[in-house]
């Protein structure tokens, strides 16, 4: 199985490439390579790689950027997707297209479950559920895998920057009325590999298991961290000020896993000790 892989040099796209170059053909591409928002350009470079699945995980992924520059957002993660369709219609590829809970409103009491309906209250969400509708109406073999709260070795995350902030300062300040699902880029991958192996094509929610707040979660990250003496002051998300609107509960149940090849991810305080583990 020959695989490629956009957005190589992100977070999840650089551990999917470290992981699945052990087992298969990989091949990594980021913008240097061909830009996804230009048609010609990155059928181009999908046509002449001819892959047997495409893993699509480029994308503008800075949710207040997005809401501050809504055609960047809309260029990016809804012409870019259209594009990499396109370019997998005419080589016959599968596409595995990441997604993320911030397509669903927040309203919700329980976690949500891929027959949900989406409803997103940021431009980041809206441009993202537009990707996963070009993938519904242009291909026939896909996954759309939604995930959330992702931390991984490389670039930001808000492991990274809670263990950087509390280095300098004796009191944080976190949010403590959103609720999600953390998850480990290690964990979703390992997750990922039992259906690239499948034609269990369809909508598929990967999250560690579990829930809590932001707030919760960096009290975790300095428990496992064994930091002591800072102070983490819980408030509420309008304090931030913020340009985009979170949900407040975005919570996913991996139920089509659990339907299909099985949900084997761990909590998220599992997936949290073993990833500041592996960072010592």
């Amino acid at each position: 199985m020959k695989i490629l892989i956009t957005g190589v040099k992100g977070m999840l796209g650089s551990d999917l490439m470290k992981v699945l170059s052990r087992n298969y053909q990989a091949v990594g591409i980021d913008i240097e390579d061909g830009d996804i928002t230009k048609k010609d350009e990155i059928i181009k470079v999908i046509s002449d790689a001819n892959p047997s699945i495409v893993i699509h995980t480029a994308a503008y992924t800075d949710v207040d950027g997005c809401e501050g520059d809504p055609d960047l957002a809309y260029k990016v993660n809804v012409v870019g997707t259209q594009n990499i369709c396109l370019a997998c219609q005419k080589v016959g590829a599968a596409l595995m297209y990441l997604s993320t809970d911030f397509v669903f409103d927040g309203n919700k009491k329980t976690p949500y479950i891929e027959f949900d309906q989406p409803n997103p209250i940021n431009i980041y969400g809206k441009s993202k559920l537009a990707g996963e509708q070009y993938v519904q109406s242009l291909l026939h073999k896909f996954f759309i895998v939604r995930t959330a709260w992702l931390f991984g070795k490389k670039g930001k995350n808000f492991v990274k920057t809670i263990l950087k902030l509390a280095k300098r300062k004796k009191e944080l300040k976190i949010v403590n009325d959103q609720i999600g699902s953390p998850t480990y880029t290690l964990d979703l991958i390992q997750q990922l590999i039992p259906l690239l192996n499948t034609d269990s094509y369809g909508i598929y929610h990967i999250a560690n298991k579990g829930r809590c707040s932001w707030y919760e979660f960096a009290q975790e990250i300095l428990k496992c961290g064994k930091i002591k003496g800072v102070e983490i002051q819980p408030i509420f998300s309008y304090q931030l000020n913020r340009p985009a609107k979170r949900p407040a509960f975005s919570v996913l149940r991996n139920y089509c896993l659990e339907l299909t090849v099985g949900d084997t991810m761990r909590s998220w305080e599992g997936a949290l000790k073993r990833y500041m583990g592996s960072k010592a």
